[in-house]
């Protein structure tokens, strides 16, 4: 795996990551927009001039897939992680171990950061969870029966808590996160493929793959592509900072905004080498 490589990591002595913007070494506070990620560690970012690129993986050999991504909420920068548990860091993002060249149960597929960026999660499809730098270990899935594979997971605003969410909705709790509902058990007409937490309730949502959102706890609807036509399906989602809205995305890159998201641009209708897999924002 080449994320020890300071080049591309830049957690070496600060080094800038190959091809980056220099204003990835500004406060992440000040940034705005998000960033898209394809299975070959491709990163799209908008808007041009708002979103700084901090690298990518993108023509670098992978041993496996990336499958999420997630930002460094306070020093910039980010993360992509690949299903066999390899990390790369960008920009200000810390490099804080992985589970690259370890044997895994399942592969992984999604991550979260802490909010003080120091640490961050990997969840495995069978619930497993990983936990690297001041990321807590509060419990897992792994072992258990589950009527579907976990596909994602979030954190709370405070770090000290995180729920995981599997293809049929059903929701996993940890920690401080409070369990509000889920769509376990119930009908849907796509699988689910991702959660986020609503920093301002405290509550949360769910997307599933034709882009319809389901909420709990709190967080509000404001919209969602639920019975509309896709050409691509859903594959991940991101609110934003004052809970007030998300950002969708979907593989061919295209990208749709509710409540408070602005929609800064897309890779909808463009060539794409590989598929899109993760949303993230500021």
């Amino acid at each position: 795996m080449f994320h020890h490589d300071p080049q591309l990591t830049g957690d070496a002595g600060g080094t800038t990551p190959r091809g980056s913007d220099p204003a990835c070494a500004q406060p992440a506070a000040i940034r705005t927009g998000y960033d898209l990620a394809a299975s070959d560690g491709g990163i799209f970012s908008f808007p041009d001039g708002g979103m700084p690129f901090c690298g990518s993986a993108g023509g670098e050999h992978l041993n496996a897939p990336v499958v999420a991504m997630a930002m460094a909420p306070r020093s910039g920068g980010y993360w992509e992680v690949a299903s066999d548990g390899g990390i790369f860091a960008f920009g200000g993002a810390g490099f804080f171990g992985s589970m690259g060249g370890k044997h895994l149960n399942s592969p992984v597929v999604g991550m979260a950061a802490t909010p003080d960026g120091g640490g961050y999660w990997e969840v495995a499809k069978d619930g497993g969870i990983f936990a690297f730098g001041d990321a807590r270990f509060l419990g897992s899935v792994a072992g258990q029966r589950l009527n579907a594979p976990v596909v994602g997971m979030s954190t709370t605003a405070d770090g000290q808590g995180y729920r995981l969410v599997a293809a049929d909705g059903g929701i996993f709790t940890f920690g401080d996160a409070a369990y509000a509902g889920s769509e376990g058990g119930a009908h849907l007409n796509s699988p689910v493929v991702a959660t986020v937490n609503d920093p301002d309730t405290g509550g949360y949502w769910e997307v599933a793959a034709d882009g319809g959102i389901f909420a709990f706890g709190g967080a509000r609807f404001y919209g969602s592509k639920g019975g509309s036509h896709l050409a691509e399906p859903v594959v991940g989602m991101a609110e934003t900072d004052d809970g007030h809205g998300y950002e969708l995305v979907a593989a061919d890159g295209g990208v749709f905004t509710y409540g408070s998201a602005s929609f800064d641009g897309s890779m909808g209708g463009r060539h794409l080498q590989k598929p899109v897999v993760a949303v993230a924002g500021f």
